[in-house]
């Protein structure tokens, strides 16, 4: 079990704000209607997910075109719409693109991915190549964050759908989970529950609430995750493959009434995340920097904070968590996503129906 390095409320770590440092925070638009993910096209466009069902491109000064044909419907509803949007790692060479979103109607709804061609015109090519087996009908708790592993598989977070949080520790259910799957949607050889009976051949952790932060470190290859606790107990986990992360047998959160989700913070052979939010943040949104423009933070994690209205860094040492900071005031809004471009700035979408998207260079 992976020993818990700290809680906000330890004495052993204090949040600060950012002291005086070298940056800048542009606004290139804020004209986007619930943004929620974005990508870097070559050309330095930019490809953003509207949580409303449209993919918009936004040219490198920050112009909005319209949303782009041929994407897929999606169920917009609560919680519910489209999710993140990732770049092939050959996008040069052969245009493709995943998209993840609400897919469903309003008595059974899951997460669903695509790959879809992306031309002058819109999307073409579009196919379906995972849709989450078991369906629910709350509108709540779909996860929705992409990542490439460096092995060019993919990994998708899926929340636990609000109301059926057991489903998130039986390993045959895809709520509450972390997937991987190829290109074509095809189970992995190695996945950890692929040639056995306990498992889903797609699961590869168990035991989330709602992910809804999912980055991979190619520096180290270590795979960081963060999701919503209930009231509390939000939390970064370091991931991998076949673990437990323990929702809902153990929680540092409690439910909204006030009542215990669990009498156990901390379970054996369940892992603990390396950094717990009580009170919590909504964190949304990860990135891990990796650049030439700010040197000093490389390595470091940036949280987004849907309810703490900023953007969190958290300065690691190897695995773990020893210092946090509060980052860019200047931006007093819910963080929805945060990201770090080709060239070392770093990006943000504010949430809402007048989303802004800042880049933040020295």
């Amino acid at each position: 079990m992976r020993k818990l390095i700290f809680i906000l409320l330890a004495s052993c770590v204090f949040v600060t704000h950012a002291q005086a440092l070298d940056y800048k925070v542009e606004t290139l638009t804020s004209d986007l209607n619930q943004p929620w993910s974005i990508a870097f096209l070559p050309n330095g466009d930019y490809l953003i997910a509207l949580k409303v069902g449209k993919l918009i491109r936004v040219s490198a000064d920050g112009t909005v075109g319209e949303a782009l044909a041929g994407a897929p419907n999606t169920y917009y509803f609560k919680q519910g719409g489209y999710f993140d949007v990732v770049l092939d790692p050959n996008f040069e060479q052969n245009n493709t693109l995943y998209l993840s979103f609400a897919h469903g109607n309003s008595s059974a709804h899951s997460t669903r991915v695509i790959k879809a061609q992306l031309g002058a015109e819109g999307l073409t090519d579009v196919t379906p190549i995972f849709t989450g087996k078991v369906t629910f009908d709350t509108g709540k708790h779909y996860g929705g964050r992409l990542a490439f592993l460096p092995d060019d598989t993919l990994i998708l977070s899926t929340g636990d759908g609000g109301d059926y949080r057991n489903a998130a520790q039986d390993k045959n259910s895809h709520l509450g989970k972390i997937l991987r799957f190829t290109k074509d949607g095809e189970v992995p050889a190695d996945n950890p529950f692929s040639n056995q009976s306990g498992g889903d051949g797609y699961v590869w952790s168990y035991g989330h609430r709602n992910p809804q932060g999912l980055a991979v470190d190619y520096a180290t290859d270590v795979v960081y995750q963060h999701e919503h606790g209930p009231k509390g107990g939000d939390e970064v986990n370091v991931i991998s493959a076949g673990s437990n992360y323990g929702w809902p047998a153990a929680s540092y959160g409690v439910n909204y009434s006030g009542t215990r989700v669990s009498p156990y913070k901390t379970l054996p052979g369940m892992v603990d995340g390396i950094k717990v939010w009580v009170p919590g943040i909504s964190p949304s949104g990860l990135a891990i920097y990796r650049g030439d423009l700010f040197p000093e933070w490389n390595g470091n994690l940036f949280v987004g904070g849907l309810m703490g209205l900023n953007v969190r860094r958290l300065v690691m040492q190897e695995e773990a968590v020893s210092e946090e900071h509060s980052m860019f005031p200047e931006i007093k809004a819910r963080i929805r996503d945060v990201r770090v471009g080709p060239t070392g700035a770093i990006y943000i979408l504010t949430d809402g129906p007048s989303g802004t998207l800042y880049k933040i260079t020295r």
